[in-house]
């Protein structure tokens, strides 16, 4: 559906994030609409739940990204990527090869008063700190990134709440966090448990 979006403040954050607004009818939708909302509407008009359970991770504890280079692949709305700079990150790149994307990381930054840089290709980016991927294994075809971000940086973080325990030599799953993506939309249960792997 055609709508405006509109600033809004995360939960136990202090970011704010252009969203759809939290009030759409999704239980008169009937599947066919659903489907189509799913596959058309762009996915940063949404705060992910991985996003966000990272985003709050890394404001509990900035000691991950405090005086570091990090890079936020996939960064969609930006919402990693403006903590970590909340968290006193000394760069924080917004990687994303959508340029709508890159221009909701830019409005999002704006509205949060931090600065971020923008980049379309993970294989144009210098070597980094830290990597940070949220919600990008949703598709098979992704998982092939987990071997290319070690080019990158010596750590890896990757946050997931759709994909349990998957096996990787070089990653170790370190905690897991409950989150909902915002605005909610009364996703299973199973999807609201997002779970955080390092590189070892």
């Amino acid at each position: 559906p055609n709508t405006d979006l509109l600033a809004q403040q995360l939960p136990e954050t202090p970011i704010s994030l252009w969203l759809i607004p939290p009030v759409f009818p999704t239980d008169r939708l009937d599947d066919e609409v659903i489907r189509r909302i799913w596959n058309e509407t762009p996915y940063w008009i949404f705060c992910w739940a991985s996003g966000l359970a990272m985003a709050q991770w890394l404001l509990a504890e900035p000691h991950h990204v405090k005086d570091k280079v990090v890079l936020d692949f996939g960064a969609g709305s930006g919402v990693v990527a403006i903590a970590a700079k909340m968290a006193g990150a000394k760069r924080v790149i917004c990687c994303d090869i959508d340029q709508v994307s890159l221009a909701s990381c830019r409005e999002n930054a704006l509205l949060n008063n931090v600065e971020l840089e923008y980049l379309d290709d993970l294989y144009k980016s210098e070597q980094v700190d830290v990597l940070l991927a949220a919600d990008v294994l949703y598709d098979q075809c992704n998982r092939f990134f987990l071997d290319e971000f070690l080019k990158f940086a010596p750590e890896v973080w990757v946050a997931d709440s759709r994909v349990k325990n998957f096996s990787h030599p070089h990653y170790i799953k370190l905690d897991e966090r409950s989150a909902t993506t915002w605005p909610d939309l009364d996703e299973a249960k199973e999807f609201r448990n997002v779970s955080f792997y390092r590189t070892k």
